[in-house]
């Protein structure tokens, strides 16, 4: 079992000293989340930083709403990021649900679906080095690989996961434990069905708080504005982890749901979260 780290958002300049401290931990990856109508940090430009600022830990979008972008230009991100982070780049995508960040970005809510899937197939064909078209020739740098980078899909339909066995290498599910393993199944069938070899990785995701009340009190109230949109901000508040028999619990429900990976999501702005919960994991 792997444990990641999801990163805040509410202070970009302070994400170096958590990658760092993470980069020497135990952590495996580092988690950033995607809007575009929110006060966060644009997620390829950050990751970007933190990737030249570590050695060893992973950077990994969850997710990149990806129907926001033009296809050409994220495939050529993409490819750079993990040709110059040595392949510790992950692309984790997703369709988005709200409705500002399409208004903003010029593109359709009702259609997202179908523009992933045409996006992931213009990436595939520009990530294995042929011509954008009969008139206009390839797209580089070429990735590490010829499929890209690693690619995982967020979601919660059975049409957004099987995307996992169309086109990626994993799930991440951003669900609790108690309903979590039913979606993990969905992809693994999704999987099958595509005739895949192995499995998909699975990559769960909680969210936590470890410190003083203050801190935790900090860590709800920032995590109820993001999510005051969906109109289930307190369900999502009251699922926050903020002890370290909580987290430790979790992790072993996911690992016996047969998870690959936990991220740990911290909306708390003290970046000693890190050393804390490094300390909980062993």
């Amino acid at each position: 079992m792997h444990i990641g780290l999801g990163l805040p958002i509410a202070d970009p300049a302070a994400l170096l000293d958590w990658a760092r401290r993470a980069d020497a931990g135990p952590f495996s990856t580092l988690g950033l989340l995607d809007r575009l109508v929110y006060d966060n940090p644009e997620p390829l430009i950050a990751l970007g930083m933190l990737a030249g600022a570590t050695q060893r830990i992973k950077v990994q979008t969850e997710v990149l709403i990806a129907p926001l972008r033009e296809p050409t230009l994220l495939a050529k991100q993409a490819a750079t990021l993990d040709r110059m982070s040595g392949g510790r780049f992950v692309l984790g995508l997703g369709v988005g649900g709200r409705e500002d960040d399409h208004i903003a970005s010029g593109t359709d809510l009702r259609t997202r679906g179908r523009r992933l899937d045409e996006q992931m197939e213009i990436m595939r064909r520009l990530w294995s080095g042929q011509d954008y078209s009969t008139d206009c020739g390839p797209v580089g740098p070429a990735p590490l690989r010829p499929e890209g980078p690693e690619v995982l899909f967020g979601g919660f339909q059975p049409a957004a996961i099987d995307r996992v066995g169309r086109w990626g290498g994993g799930f991440l599910a951003a669900a609790a434990p108690s309903w979590a393993g039913g979606l993990f199944d969905t992809a693994r069938r999704s999987w099958t069905e595509h005739g895949r070899e192995g499995a998909p990785r699975i990559v769960a995701q909680v969210n936590v708080a470890l410190g003083a009340p203050d801190l935790v009190e900090q860590a709800r109230a920032s995590m109820g504005a993001y999510y005051e949109f969906s109109g289930r901000a307190d369900y999502m508040v009251a699922g926050m982890l903020t002890t370290p028999d909580e987290i430790r619990t979790a992790i072993k429900q996911f690992d016996d749901l047969g998870a690959d990976e936990v991220m740990l999501y911290c909306y708390g702005r003290d970046a000693d979260q890190v050393d804390r919960l490094a300390e909980v994991i062993g």
